[in-house]
């Protein structure tokens, strides 16, 4: 095992809990609060291109396929998602989100973003949030390949 500095030990389980602790709060601002959060990680995955059959959104979200049957189930029920056949390997269907499947997202994303705009100008300095945007720049870095 590499040693490393604990500087970077102390960062890395600092940014960790930092951003699970936001990450759940910006999940709890959605402005569609009937869907459970792994009907809105699909939702916001679909928007995002990153994978278009249940296969692989069960792969992504760490789920067996069955449960991400019932999801997009649940999805497809209330017109958020259409599944069609794949024109390549019938077997499998493709996902995309409706035009309200769309707008939902573009609704919580618009939320989000209103929420963290707000709480910055609310808790934070503008040396902080200064601070913010050139940690933010860092955090770019760290995550570039």
């Amino acid at each position: 095992m590499t040693a490393h500095s604990a500087s970077a030990v102390t960062a890395a389980q600092d940014i960790r809990v930092a951003f699970g602790r936001l990450r759940r709060r910006m999940q709890e601002v959605a402005t569609d609060d009937d869907l459970t959060p792994s009907q809105a990680s699909v939702i916001v995955r679909l928007s995002k291109g990153e994978a278009a059959t249940a296969a692989g959104l069960a792969q992504l979200e760490g789920i067996r396929p069955q449960s991400m049957a019932a999801t997009l189930l649940a999805l497809e029920q209330r017109g958020l998602i259409l599944r069609t056949p794949d024109p390549t390997d019938g077997r499998r269907q493709v996902v995309t989100l409706t035009a309200a499947g769309a707008q939902v997202e573009e609704g919580n994303r618009a939320a989000r973003g209103e929420w963290i705009v707000g709480r910055l100008d609310e808790v934070c300095t503008e040396q902080e949030r200064q601070l913010l945007i050139r940690a933010a720049a860092v955090l770019d870095r760290v995550a570039d390949r």
